[in-house]
């Protein structure tokens, strides 16, 4: 299969704009130390530049606002965008209301869209996913908050925790077990919530590694939530009742495309400071650049780097030619190899700059502490490497004797060539 991720050069010239507007523009912002106010006040008219670029939202159809460009131009667009945290959010694709505006705009009713899907997409609302459970972890099924059917409305309680976004949301997109009866995977239902709903208990911002400390933020953290006795209408319900883990899997898909594309750009930025560092600092009598260690540092940087690139952008190209629902071994790939070049060129970056790579005077230390959540959120490494195994596996079948093994293959070779071998006998 051969795999095309060219683009036309009307778009190249959209991707040289962004990684100029990106690095002028939005990079410089880390340095300063801003309330939300100030910050809103500073990108808004970023964001009207985006928006007259055609680049806002990108991520959805033209028809509700976006670029309509496919997984691999996205991916392409994230790489620029990873360089810096808040160029997501200037651009209309941060998370997670980038993903929440694709989970409406595949679920949603026409009415739903129009009262939370369209003023997301505008920025005028801002969204948050509450799933996660401190008893479930990683495996979806266990899910145990509830929403019972009363009347015209549903009643949800339970707990939920790392709903990021969630103390800065106006609205909720809850997963819930509507359906306990049912088989596991379509026990769940996902049903909107507005936050200043009574019950919802949003109970604290979590502190974490990237955010260690309560403070104001200019993003939402990842909040602890207690739904007790929630009411809502049941035409909050998002598609049909059991279509929860159905839609969070279409939701997934290409969130994940752009994380690891995100990802690229974070790691080819810190690239940049390791080789610039490597040229510069001098010790026992040559540049740093001179030790085969900080080149093998260098190379193996280089190496991770392009196979993450292309692995990220295969699966984009095979999502975008057949659909996502083909490409699961391929984003699951990209998931733990992605979180793991991030994490290694960081590592290496700082251990380049020694203790001032550890300082708050660079930016690898932040770098390294949001790295550290790749390799956990949108699904551990682990439960992804398992996938793919399995995946892969199911394309072998068991036999008594290997495939490979040389002396049943001679017999069978002897066999399949015995008149050429029986001649050439017979002349010697």
């Amino acid at each position: 299969m051969a795999w095309d991720f060219s683009t036309e050069p009307e778009f190249e010239a959209k991707l040289a704009w962004m990684r100029e507007f990106v690095r002028e523009e939005i990079i410089p912002l880390e340095t300063l130390d801003l309330d939300p106010a100030t910050f809103d006040r500073i990108t808004a008219p970023m964001k009207e530049q985006v928006k007259e670029q055609g680049l806002w939202a990108a991520h959805l159809e033209p028809e509700l606002g976006g670029g309509g460009f496919g997984q691999v131009k996205l991916g392409l667009m994230h790489e620029v965008l990873g360089q810096c945290r808040f160029a997501p959010g200037v651009f209309g694709n941060n998370a997670p209301d980038s993903g929440n505006a694709e989970l409406l705009a595949l679920g949603a009713n026409p009415e739903q869209k129009d009262r939370w899907m369209h003023p997301l997409l505008r920025g005028e609302l801002r969204s948050s996913f509450s799933m996660t459970e401190p008893g479930a972890g990683a495996d979806p099924t266990m899910l145990s908050t509830r929403a019972v059917r009363d009347g015209d409305e549903y009643v949800i309680n339970g707990h939920k925790w790392f709903s990021s976004n969630a103390s800065i949301a106006d609205f909720l997109i809850v997963m819930v077990v509507t359906e306990p009866e049912a088989p596991p995977h379509s026990r769940m239902s996902m049903i909107v919530v507005p936050t200043d709903t009574p019950g919802v208990n949003i109970l604290r911002d979590i502190p974490v590694m990237n955010h260690p400390t309560h403070y104001p933020q200019l993003d939402g953290g990842h909040a602890e939530i207690i739904y007790t006795d929630v009411r809502v209408p049941a035409e909050n319900l998002i598609g049909n009742p059991g279509d929860g883990f159905k839609l969070a899997q279409q939701r997934l898909g290409p969130g994940r495309i752009h994380h690891a594309m995100r990802w690229l750009g974070q790691s080819k930025r810190a690239f940049d400071m390791l080789c610039e560092r490597a040229v510069s600092r001098e010790t026992h009598g040559s540049v740093l650049a001179d030790k085969q260690m900080i080149q093998d540092f260098v190379a193996t940087s280089a190496a991770e780097m392009a196979a993450a690139r292309l692995l990220t952008l295969q699966a984009a190209w095979v999502m975008d030619t057949v659909g996502a629902a083909n490409a699961r071994i391929e984003i699951g790939m990209i998931k733990y190899w992605g979180a793991k070049v991030l994490h290694d060129v960081i590592d290496r970056a700082i251990q380049v700059h020694g203790s001032l790579g550890f300082t708050g005077d660079l930016p690898l230390e932040q770098m390294y502490r949001d790295a550290r959540a790749a390799r956990i959120y949108d699904g551990p490494d682990e439960v992804h490497k398992a996938t793919v195994a399995k995946r892969l596996l199911r394309g072998y079948t068991p036999v008594t004797v290997p495939t490979e093994h040389i002396p049943t293959r001679r017999d069978e070779a002897r066999k399949k060539f015995a008149d050429q071998l029986e001649a050439v006998t017979a002349n010697r």
